[in-house]
């Protein structure tokens, strides 16, 4: 594991995105790990070991404004369109064409975004861990209740119990997966341990409620293999919406992920090597 950071240029000069590197950098297989809306690279940590035994290569990257990332000098950049072309130029200058996308929640949207560009996207693989092309406004309301708040925690202790109550979704993970969470989603500030990112993420996003997210226009011009995870009690992701990414577009295959809601951890051996098996399996029929 090597935690890098790569320079962007062009239009986004001084931006700066940090990842982690698991695995030989001339592996013929490369996964691309992208983390939801207020987390960061190390969520990816455990999943990336297991796809490394398996002799991929692994990069989990830190969007803007989170983990070792920049922050945006200007909070209204903070924006999904922006982070797909962020994302984009990563992949450019690190000249990887042929990619296996996990994305989680925001980072599965930003998958969608690349994959929908037909011949020229960057992906062949795509794996969606709790999120689709439509998100009703009744569930985007307990997003906003965790959305770049900017808390002072005493220790790790509460930081841990910060984040087992706003993502109680996650699972029942073990205690060592929940600690792992709070060491690499806080960062030491002289006051306190704060959440690992900058709290201006929440300013595009000012209300959420408004509407429903409806990315379907983009979904159906997806071809690559898809697999789509869904936390079983998840709200973000319907069994409805779930049903209908099995008919359209790619038909996705959708794998329920029992006693989890938004979003399953990727934590739990069952989870990993249930992405691992399709990624595997998918590659052998594309051959």
């Amino acid at each position: 594991m090597k935690l890098e950071s790569l320079r962007l240029d062009g239009p986004f000069e001084g931006l700066e995105l940090g990842y982690v590197d698991w695995g030989e950098p001339m592996a013929h297989r490369v996964a691309v790990c992208a983390h939801g809306l207020t987390r960061n690279s190390r969520d990816f940590d455990i999943l990336a070991q297991a796809l490394v035994g398996r002799g991929m290569r692994v990069l989990a990257v830190d969007v803007v404004g989170r983990g070792r990332s920049s922050w945006l000098p200007d909070p209204k950049d903070y924006t999904v369109p922006n982070y797909i072309a962020h994302l984009a130029r990563f992949l450019e200058l690190l000249e990887l064409k042929d990619v296996y996308w996990i994305g989680t929640s925001m980072g599965g949207i930003i998958g969608m975004g690349l994959a929908a560009a037909g011949d020229s996207s960057p992906i062949s693989r795509l794996v969606l861990n709790d999120i689709g092309p439509f998100v009703p406004h009744e569930a985007l309301i307990q997003i906003q209740t965790y959305l770049g708040v900017d808390l002072v925690f005493a220790n790790l202790d509460a930081v841990e119990q910060h984040l087992r109550t706003v993502h109680s979704g996650f699972g029942q993970l073990e205690d060592a997966h929940w600690r792992h969470l709070a060491e690499h989603g806080s960062r030491n500030q002289p006051e306190g341990l704060r959440l690992h990112y900058d709290p201006a993420i929440r300013i595009p996003y000012a209300d959420l409620t408004a509407g429903d997210i409806d990315l379907w226009q983009a979904w159906d011009k997806i071809t690559c293999p898809t697999l789509v995870l869904r936390g079983a009690e998840s709200m973000l992701l319907t069994g409805a919406t779930a049903a209908e990414m099995e008919k359209r577009g790619p038909k996705a295959q959708v794998v329920v992920i029992p006693q989890a809601g938004h979003a399953p951890a990727l934590m739990d051996r069952a989870q990993v090597d249930i992405i691992a098996r399709w990624l595997e399996s998918s590659d052998a029929q594309r051959k």
